[in-house]
Formats: structure tokens, sequence, C-alpha cells
């Protein structure tokens, strides 16, 4: 079995590769932005039709949730374009694509966990094009899973955990916004369900699976709470206060609640999640 990944050298694309090991029966090949250039639709097709893939999970994206809403076309370009065209590459390989999403689809008007079937209403350039990225993967490609997640953080890459590490090392107080629900995600969690979703399809019948789901960690948080217990877990000492969302102004505006209900994924694939406390302490 051939798993392509692309936007390998992103923190999901090296959690991957971190757990790659883990399963000898998967060939995975992974591809950075300058071997695999999704916005380029020849490119797409000329790597699938060299390396033949069963599977394509596509963990490239434009996440630079602020600077999006300054370059709206460099983000459409890979949020939308580029999800696009794996899709098509995919339709016509017969590979089944899995391609990430996020909880910025939703205004955070909700004060209840968003289900897959929630009403969609972004409220910035990133989340508006990983909605049409979404929407272009529907309308051209059956065989698909798209799974969104929330507040993504490990290891490797740029992310809230590791620039908290950082700022502890610095400073001797922070203030981090305290009126921001979600649910921190590690991505090697993350990694080993898009495995475990690939693993369903070879047991299973995958016409039946196929579609929209959602993954994080289990429970909820502020940004304020997540910053308390990775300073906690990492025994630094420094004081956290909270602050409110206006207090912070960005140029993007980010949904004040956005947990997601995990029911759908966890029936579809019958997987336990671990609590995001749990896994940040891993």
């Amino acid at each position: 079995m051939v798993v392509l990944v692309s936007g390998a050298s992103g923190q999901l694309g090296q959690s991957l590769r971190h757990v790659a090991g883990c399963f000898p029966e998967i060939d995975f090949v992974f591809c950075n932005s300058n071997e695999l250039d999704i916005t380029d639709q020849a490119d797409c097709e000329s790597v699938f039709a060299r390396i033949k893939p069963d599977y394509c999970i596509n963990t490239a994206a434009y996440t630079a949730v602020d600077k999006a809403e300054s370059e709206p076309e460099k983000a459409a370009s890979i949020n939308v374009t580029g999800a696009k065209n794996l899709a098509v590459a995919c339709k016509k390989s017969g590979s089944i694509l899995l391609h990430i999403s996020t909880d910025f689809v939703f205004d955070g008007k909700s004060n209840t966990p968003y289900t897959e079937e929630s009403q969609t209403n972004p409220l910035s350039v990133y989340g508006r094009t990983k909605l049409e990225g979404e929407q272009a993967i529907s309308e051209t490609l059956k065989k698909h899973f798209i799974v969104r997640t929330s507040w993504v953080y490990s290891q490797f890459g740029q992310n809230f955990m590791k620039t908290m590490l950082r700022l502890g090392q610095e400073r001797d107080s922070v203030s981090i916004v305290s009126d921001q629900m979600g649910t921190p995600t590690n991505a090697i969690d993350l990694a080993e369900i898009l495995v475990k979703i690939i693993m369903s399809c070879t047991t299973g019948n995958p016409e039946a699976l196929f579609g929209t789901y959602h993954f994080s960690g289990e429970g909820q948080c502020s940004w304020y709470d997540f910053a308390k217990k990775i300073f906690e877990a990492n025994d630094i000492k420094i004081a956290v206060h909270p602050i409110q969302t206006k207090a912070y102004p960005t140029q993007a505006k980010r949904p004040a609640y956005s947990v997601l209900s995990k029911a759908k994924i966890k029936a579809a694939f019958g997987i336990e999640i671990k609590n995001w406390e749990e896994s940040l302490k891993k």
C-alpha cells in the first residue's frame, strides 16, 4: 500500500513521518512543496503518475491566519486550488484523499460542540479558503475523507506550545486570551488517526465511510488554560495573566467557541480519544 503525504515539511507531515515506522505495511512517500507543488495541476498529475499512490494525505496548507487577511490570493491558491488539484489527481489515479481542514470554518457563536452537520460561517480569509477547499474536494471526488481539527501543536514546526515554551525562557510573565474556547490537538494523535482511517478502509467498506469528520483532543479549554498547562507540564515558573480578545486585537477574527464534537469519528472507526491534558503531557 502506497500513501503519498503532501506538505511533508509541516508539523503534521513531520508527525506522520514520526509514526510511519509503526506501520511497516504502508509505504509512505513524503513530498515537500518542492517535490509536490499542489498549486500546479500538471505537477500533481506527474507526481501521481510516477508514485501511483493508493492514498494521499494532504497536510499542505496556508495556515498563517492573520497574514492571510493581506494575502487572500496566496491563501486561496494553496487551500482551495491546491485541494482541488489533489482531488482531480486522485480521481484520475483512483486514489483516496484524506484532507485536513479546520475549526475556523465555524463562526464561534455556538455554545455546544460543533458537529459535521453544523452550519459553517467562517470569519476569516483562512477559514473561508479552508471551507472552499472542502467544497472543491466534495464536488470533485467521492473517495475522500475531510478531517477538521483544531489548535494543533507538536514538537515539530511552529505552534502555540513551542511559542509558550520559548516565552517561558525569555519572560517573567505573559498575557494570554481567556475568552476563546476550543480544544488543543496533539499532531501525533492526529497522524495516528489518519493512519487508522486508512487501515479501516483496507479491512472494511470505505464507500460507507467517506465524508467529513471532526477530530481533536477531548475536553475544552481557553488559550489561557492551555498556556498554564504547558508551563505546569514543563515546570516553568511564570506569571500567566488572562486577557480578553478585545485587548489583543489581530488582523483576522477568530471564533470565540470552536469545540468540535467527535461522536461521528469515534463511532465510525471505533476509536478512543485522549483528553487534551493527557496528550499534552505525552
